[in-house]
């Protein structure tokens, strides 16, 4: 009977696929229908495949691990496709819905079945989640010409990993969550007027000095990551206190807080982790009068979206939230800058569409490129950090730009860095979760938004530019620059000269 299975769908192939389609013939030949392999075998040959060659995806697998992936994560995939490699944009594909039903046809023939196949739709890209049981389909599908990726679509590979080894090895060992809130030590901080604490990696960067030619004004910066505080004042009602004046800050939620893919229902922009509060902070925070830290452009607009519970992007949910928080930033003509301070270790084909989908439309992105603890050396820069239409920051040590801070990665990918750890060990002095209250936050999250700041203020100050001739002022404005260190890339930015 097993023999029969790869016969049809040797039939099936030849019948309907081109020379370059039964590339996969030899790998399939060895396949047969069996129980799917455990998610602990799963993340096994992840892992494996990471340290080996540095990234693991689902494209380059076997349609027998692609479909123990897919059960293993509730028969749920993700299906990109189109005409070509780049044709993820709907609006510019010429033949989306021809090849969208395409696909759901050859699921339907092989799953035996006419409901109960396709879950969701993207509006803006061509990507559909499908439910899929049958290993068959899986062999089916690949091949088409039509699929630019399959993957499933709610695997927690970090989960998983926690229940195996009793600690995540991931770039996201904890969730990067925390409502607590910490007492700053007065050496590391200044006090400006007309009453904000100035963080000590700003003297680093120079940022103060070039307020007197930039604050961030008329920039909109979008903040994906797990919403903004509607406890914190400061961003909030009093968004415009102090020195700040003129601007907006907008919370929005596409995220859907539920262990089931196929539940709805957003859970509202409210941060229900601290995460996304202190990277609003770092990157935006007044130039208060009421002795709460300052953020790097003060007067520059934001829009937060929650998208996620934390920064560990794991499972259904949270990747179909950041897909949908990137499409509707792309789509907000005001937004120029998008910061997002998470992500996973392997690639997300959905999320890699949401990228290039904002990066068409002229964003400047930038990603963290991965905080972890000594369970991940493993781990390189992280995705989607890595993809050429993000600029990759790391967290560095204090008066250095080479010496990465003691839980961040760095890479070939990396683009710039951030002085965010001091000696005694402190991060980057932001405001807490809670009103008047504050706190450290580090790592490549810190770094990444204090960035992005500092992108707004080079275009707040070159309002006609585009966002390739502000990525050259940064990029001329830093300690590397002509050539990109190996590891660290253009290093640190003098932000005084990047507005001059």
């Amino acid at each position: 009977m097993k023999k029969c299975v790869f016969l049809l769908l040797s039939a099936f192939a030849l019948s309907s696929c081109s020379n370059d389609d039964l590339q996969t013939s030899a790998i399939e030949s060895e396949m047969v229908q069996t129980d799917p392999l455990t998610a602990k075998q799963i993340n096994d040959k992840i892992n494996e495949t990471t340290k080996a060659k540095g990234r693991f995806s689902w494209n380059e697998s076997s349609s027998y691990f692609l479909w123990s992936g897919i059960v293993r994560g509730n028969k749920i995939a993700s299906i990109g496709f189109g005409d070509s490699k780049d044709d993820f944009d709907r609006s510019k594909s010429s033949n989306s819905e021809a090849l969208q039903s395409e696909i759901l046809e050859v699921i339907s023939k092989y799953e035996g079945k006419k409901d109960r196949i396709l879950m969701a739709s993207d509006e803006y890209l061509n990507q559909i989640d499908v439910y899929i049981e049958k290993q068959e389909t899986v062999i089916a599908l690949r091949q088409l010409q039509s699929i630019r990726y399959f993957e499933p679509a709610d695997y927690h590979y970090f989960e998983n990993e926690s229940k195996i080894s009793g600690a995540a090895k991931s770039s996201g060992s904890s969730s990067g969550c925390g409502l607590e809130s910490t007492a700053l030590s007065s050496a590391d901080y200044t006090t400006v007027s007309p009453n904000a604490k100035v963080p000590w990696s700003f003297a680093k960067h120079n940022i103060t000095s070039a307020w007197n030619y930039s604050t961030g004004a008329g920039i909109t910066i979008g903040l994906i990551d797990s919403g903004v505080s509607f406890n914190q004042g400061l961003l909030s009602g009093s968004f415009n206190n102090g020195s700040s004046s003129g601007r907006t800050i907008s919370k929005n939620g596409v995220y859907v807080d539920s262990v089931w893919p196929w539940s709805s229902g957003y859970d509202g922009a409210d941060d229900k982790c601290g995460h996304g509060t202190s990277m609003a902070s770092a990157m935006a925070a007044p130039r208060n009068s009421l002795g709460q830290p300052v953020g790097v452009a003060y007067n520059a607009n934001l829009v937060s979206y929650r998208a996620a519970s934390n920064v560990v992007l794991d499972g259904y949910h949270e990747q179909e939230g950041v897909k949908l928080a990137f499409t509707a930033l792309a789509n907000n003509t005001s937004v120029k800058i998008i910061s997002m301070s998470m992500g996973h270790i392997f690639s997300v084909g959905k999320i890699e569409d949401g990228v290039k989908y904002a990066y068409s439309k002229g964003k400047l992105i930038f990603c963290a490129g991965g905080t972890s603890t000594s369970f991940t050396t493993f781990v390189g820069v992280i995705f989607p950090a890595w993809m050429a239409e993000t600029q990759a920051i790391t967290g560095v040590k204090e008066n250095t730009s080479n010496q990465k801070c003691d839980v961040c990665h760095s890479g070939a990918e990396i683009d710039f860095t951030y002085q965010m750890e001091r000696a005694s060990g402190n991060n980057i002095p932001v405001l807490s979760y809670y009103n008047a209250q504050t706190d450290y936050v580090g790592g490549s999250s810190v770094a990444t938004a204090s960035t992005a700041g500092i992108a707004a203020l080079v275009w707040s100050k070159n309002p006609s530019w585009t966002r390739d001739q502000v990525l050259a002022k940064m990029r001329q404005s830093s300690t590397y620059y002509p050539t990109k260190n190996a590891d660290f890339g253009y290093g640190n930015i003098n932000v005084l000269q990047a507005v001059q």
